[in-house]
């Protein structure tokens, strides 16, 4: 069916979202427009030819003629936001982070499933082309058990002053970043393996403001997998997004947005290039089609195909509330220097999961560590005595 949609937000998200919509699934259309300055919210609906623009979101939300609500609004605005549509018995989709902290997140993932309204968690870069990609390959067993997952995310700065503002937004480059690659590590090790400590660096290096501006981070998961994720607002050069993913039997590199292949250089009269790339002259990188690169139209389709069909998207508000929590995880061990636990007072995943068991493969008795062929041609093995502990290595036939 056709959705008639109310934007929350007319920043550099509300732009993409829109842009996004008028795109690959083509009937559905914004219908009312909601920013905090009216004059904002008429300029957005002009360019877009957009029915109706307001300053009052419960006015926006409340629109007879729109049946889905997309936030794309400063975090502190989540909640209220929230509230509003389940009030207005709308569906909702909700951009990146769901709220400041877990205790947010966990009132509104509360308010949709008490009010029993649709909703959406609006994370575009697992929906990337080459992650999805990726994911369906690592879900086919390819990769065998993921033992290991990074994810950076780094650039120079979020373009709103919101962001930067540790009271509006919560934090600063792991919740604007971070969040990303936290649901990133889950979708490769499994969204159903509960994360069950965390250890952060976290500090601010460059920018006067209370927020961290770079942070770096390890999450330990139940079954003895580790997610890795490096975020920084100090990076320059453009913007870096990149994921690798290591299992028993194969490894993935991902780079989504800095070195894609496309590669161009201009005495500086192109104009823009892409995203946060800080420079229109030099040798440039620029992105064939940046909403696709970053997920947004697989993510739009997935979300109102599920309201079609009646079932959950890929990533949910409960989804939004465990990597909420998970950054509350990475504040308190950035502050105490030690590992701490990951705290949810509600999993739906699974539970008792068995370690990753790794190699058991045996020759003669003994298990087999490694087998290596040599420059020479020659295949060595390297074993390990189960009872006595001991290692040893031999020479076998190429053909054994």
């Amino acid at each position: 069916m056709q959705y008639k949609v109310t934007m929350l937000g007319t920043g550099l998200i509300g732009l993409f979202y829109t842009m996004t919509l008028y795109g690959q699934r083509g009937r559905d259309r914004v219908h009312s427009v909601y920013s905090r300055r009216l004059e904002r919210a008429r300029s957005f609906a002009d360019d877009w030819d957009i029915p109706h623009a307001t300053d009052s979101m419960a006015e926006a939300i409340g629109h007879p003629d729109t049946t889905a609500v997309v936030i794309g609004l400063p975090n502190h605005l989540h909640e209220e936001a929230v509230r509003l549509c389940v009030e207005a018995r709308k569906a909702v989709l909700c951009t990146k982070p769901l709220a400041r902290n877990a205790e947010e997140a966990l009132r509104i993932l509360e308010l949709a499933e008490q009010g029993g309204i649709f909703a959406g968690y609006l994370e575009d870069l697992v929906y990337t082309p080459k992650t999805l990609k990726a994911l369906a390959s690592v879900r086919k067993g390819a990769l065998g058990d993921i033992l290991w997952v990074r994810s950076r995310e780094t650039h120079s700065g979020p373009h709103s002053d919101w962001f930067w503002d540790i009271e509006q937004a919560g934090g600063g480059a792991i919740v604007d970043l971070g969040c990303h690659c936290i649901e990133i590590i889950r979708n490769f090790v499994g969204k159903d393996i509960r994360p069950v400590e965390v250890t952060c660096w976290a500090d601010t290096l460059v920018h006067p403001i209370k927020a961290e501006d770079n942070a770096i981070a390890l999450i330990r998961f139940e079954n003895g997998a580790v997610g890795q994720f490096e975020v920084s607002w100090t990076f320059r050069g453009g913007m870096d997004l990149r994921d690798e993913v290591a299992g028993t039997e194969g490894t993935i590199w991902l780079n989504h947005f800095l070195r894609t292949g496309f590669e161009m250089f201009s005495s500086g009269a192109g104009g823009y290039v892409a995203e946060k790339a800080e420079t229109e002259s030099g040798w440039l990188f620029p992105v064939g089609d940046e909403v696709h690169e970053l997920g947004y139209p697989d993510m739009f389709t997935d979300m109102f195909n599920a309201l079609d069909e009646g079932r959950e998207p890929m990533e949910t508000f409960y989804d939004g509330y465990i990597v909420n929590a998970v950054i509350d995880a990475c504040y308190r061990s950035a502050a105490s220097r030690k590992w701490e636990p990951v705290e949810l007072s509600d999993w739906r995943g699974r539970t008792g999961v068995t370690p990753i068991q790794g190699l058991k493969e045996q020759v003669d008795g003994l298990l087999l560590v490694k087998r290596e062929r040599l420059p020479d041609g020659r295949v060595k093995h390297i074993l390990k005595d189960e009872a006595s502990g001991a290692i040893t290595q031999r020479f076998v036939n190429a053909d054994d």
